[in-house]
């Protein structure tokens, strides 16, 4: 199993997306983007598994939460996730 993150532009949105995916049972967690995807400076980032980032992107997106990237962590390589 891969990990995955959702990049945010900073950490009020991270924080929402964060807490409405996990009051719909989706495993994740808050934590800074790496700084290697970082697009500008700082952000912040949900960290969950590959087997839910289809349902967690859809999720964000059904209750309007902006977020930027989505990226997959193969081999500590992160490879971006276009859904």
């Amino acid at each position: 199993m891969d990990t995955c993150i959702i990049t945010f532009r900073s950490v009020t949105p991270a924080q929402r997306g964060e807490n409405l995916l996990q009051k719909a049972g989706i495993r994740c967690s808050l934590q800074r983007t790496p700084r290697v995807l970082a697009e500008q400076g700082c952000g912040y980032s949900i960290r969950l598994s590959d087997s839910q980032l289809p349902i967690a992107v859809e999720y964000l997106h059904r209750k309007g939460i902006a977020f930027r990237k989505t990226y997959c962590l193969r081999g500590g390589i992160p490879e971006e996730v276009e859904l």
